[in-house]
């Protein structure tokens, strides 16, 4: 496969995952363990399929544990916070939030071997977090109560940026190891979900509709599409195309009629695809 092609096939992931926020509202009233273990099992259970239909059980017996140990603590970790983030503030302001991970991508791979910070990645950064910091101030429909979810999408942006980047490194592993790391997440959120959550099923076909689809899609598909982008793909430029993430996710729930067209929304977006888009700038230039 060439980088461009996994290039172009890491993207479909940005795709998928710009639905992900307007699912995430549809599944209601289904707690976030017991989504991410519904989900996880409908994404493992067809990469299992995947990984029987190329026949490559036999490399996932060589994979070592701590991998595993991380692609699960990685998938299960950002789902659970952000699934929790949406149910705890309004979707779009925790849904742009938790869109930072792009930036963050461009940032931490600044830092691998051959890498280095330029003046570029600092001012990128700065304007992203102004962005991140308008949906929380009093113009983006500041609401004291939804702090709480506001700070567990920032997690998630931390928590799947260094994911994206350390996966870089794990380039020998794999993508059919995703479909364990799935299986795995969906068994931790099951426990979890028994132990700390009262179960809900969805009430109605949306509901229903808008799981399943978090399965086979967002949570399911884009996980093995993004996987092959990052390992074999150009980072940088996926990172730069990621930028449309928060943007499309947003014109999604606004289209859907589930967040107003106001400015600070729309400002709030602008700043964090632009900032990400500076970082990407600087790290495509030779020293």
């Amino acid at each position: 496969m060439t980088r461009s092609r996994a290039t172009v096939i890491g993207f479909l992931a940005v795709v998928l995952w710009a639905l992900l926020a307007l699912l995430t509202v549809g599944s209601a009233p289904v707690p976030p363990l017991q989504l991410n273990a519904i989900c996880f099992a409908i994404g493992g259970a067809l990469g299992l399929v995947w990984v029987g239909v190329t026949g490559a059980f036999g490399q996932l017996a060589r994979v070592p544990l701590p991998v595993y140990v991380f692609g699960t603590a990685g998938l299960f970790g950002y789902h659970a916070l952000y699934f929790s983030a949406l149910r705890m503030a309004p979707a779009a302001e925790a849904g742009l939030i938790a869109y930072l991970w792009p930036l963050l991508i461009v940032l931490f791979s600044g830092l691998l071997p051959g890498e280095r910070l330029r003046a570029g990645h600092i001012l990128g950064a700065l304007t992203g977090f102004a962005g991140a910091a308008l949906i929380v101030a009093k113009g983006a429909g500041f609401n004291s109560s939804a702090l709480p979810g506001y700070g567990l999408a920032l997690l998630c942006a931390l928590v799947w940026s260094g994911y994206s980047v350390i996966s870089r490194r794990l380039g020998t592993v794999p993508t059919q190891s995703v479909a364990v790391f799935c299986v795995a997440t969906a068994i931790l959120s099951a426990v979890g979900h028994m132990l700390f959550e009262t179960t809900a099923w969805p009430v109605d076909t949306t509901g229903w509709a808008s799981t399943v689809l978090l399965g086979l899609g967002p949570v399911g598909l884009a996980f093995y599409v993004w996987d092959i982008g990052v390992k074999r793909g150009d980072i940088q430029l996926l990172g730069v195309v990621s930028y449309a993430a928060p943007l499309l996710s947003t014109l999604v729930l606004v289209v859907a009629g589930i967040a107003p067209a106001a400015w600070p929304l729309i400002l709030s977006a602008g700043l964090i695809a632009g900032g990400a888009l500076l970082a990407a700038s600087a790290s495509t230039k030779s020293d």
